[in-house]
């Protein structure tokens, strides 16, 4: 049985928490904007990070650099068990910021870490955010553990010499997938803008941000439309605008990307909402989050 449930706490203006349980789901590979810190209960995780596959163990603890690429499956016959949180790096500067650190923000070098000790503390953390029966414990020790975090993973990579030179034709790439994340793009007008060939722009963007760019382009249409369902839009409206083909291509990428389906999120997110689901003729969300993504309530996904 296929089982999720995603809750958001109020504490740093929403720290997400993840309850899951899955054998035959198989996640494409896919970013998020916040890192993901989880702890394996039951079974174990086979999961592509960094340039190849790990195995995460009962216990152990899954780490993954916000933006990183990464997927997903089971690696034992009976699925694995997991709980996560999802903090951004806006999160971690807010805990930081006055601390005089070399990087304010974590950097996780391996993607799976064996800490019996941080184990234990990430569960406990986990169980107050899902409850927060009390609010002053809460904030303190999810203050603890985020900071502890940042102190221990504070020492990023250098990047090498290749990457670095032609990194800023790479960023002008990503810009200009930003700026037309739901409009059709070509590799030729990708090349021309870039001066880079085809060939070694796929492989040179791929190297840079884990995904080649029609694949990124995808990963923007997800969490664009992440953000619409928020706003009320409707899944038509959604599919539609982020530039899907329809909705069923739009339902295959979001289901494989995130673990639930579009309706079952936005269902989950809508049941205490006051937005209402907006009708055709309404434009589509702005770029920035509003009062309305501060909680996310609860999504159930059972098969």
């Amino acid at each position: 049985m296929e089982h999720a449930k995603f809750d958001s706490s109020p504490l740093l203006g929403g720290l997400e928490v993840l309850e899951a349980s899955y054998e035959k789901q198989a996640f494409s590979r896919h970013t998020h904007e916040g890192y993901t810190v989880g702890v394996i209960r039951k079974g174990a995780q086979r999961f592509w990070r960094t340039g190849g596959y790990h195995i995460a163990p009962a216990s152990s603890i899954i780490l993954v650099n916000a933006d990183q690429v990464h997927d997903g499956h089971s690696a034992t016959e009976g699925g694995w068990t997991y709980e996560a949180m999802y903090p951004t790096e806006a999160q971690f500067i807010a805990i930081s910021k006055d601390l005089g650190l070399a990087s304010k923000v974590p950097y996780f070098p391996f993607a799976v870490e064996e800490d019996p000790k941080l184990s234990n503390q990430l569960l406990m953390l986990f169980s107050l955010l899902r409850s927060n029966e009390d609010p002053l414990l809460t904030e303190t020790f999810t203050h603890h553990v985020l900071l502890s975090l940042t102190c221990r993973f504070n020492k990023r990579p250098q990047l090498p010499e290749d990457i670095t030179k032609i990194g800023p034709k790479m960023d002008l790439v990503r810009e200009y997938l930003h700026q037309n994340a739901t409009e059709t793009v070509t590799l030729d007008t990708l090349s021309q803008l870039s001066g880079v060939s085809p060939y070694h722009l796929v492989r040179q963007f791929k190297a840079r941000y884990g995904l080649p760019p029609h694949a990124y382009q995808i990963q923007l249409r997800v969490r664009r439309a992440q953000h619409m369902m928020k706003n009320g839009f409707g899944l038509a409206d959604c599919a539609i605008s982020c530039g899907f083909h329809d909705q069923s291509h739009f339902h295959r990428h979001f289901c494989r990307a995130i673990g639930v389906t579009p309706k079952q999120y936005q269902k989950a997110i809508l049941c205490n909402s006051s937005i209402r689901v907006a009708d055709k003729t309404e434009s589509i969300l702005p770029h920035s989050k509003d009062k309305h993504e501060q909680r996310q309530p609860l999504i159930t996904h059972e098969e």
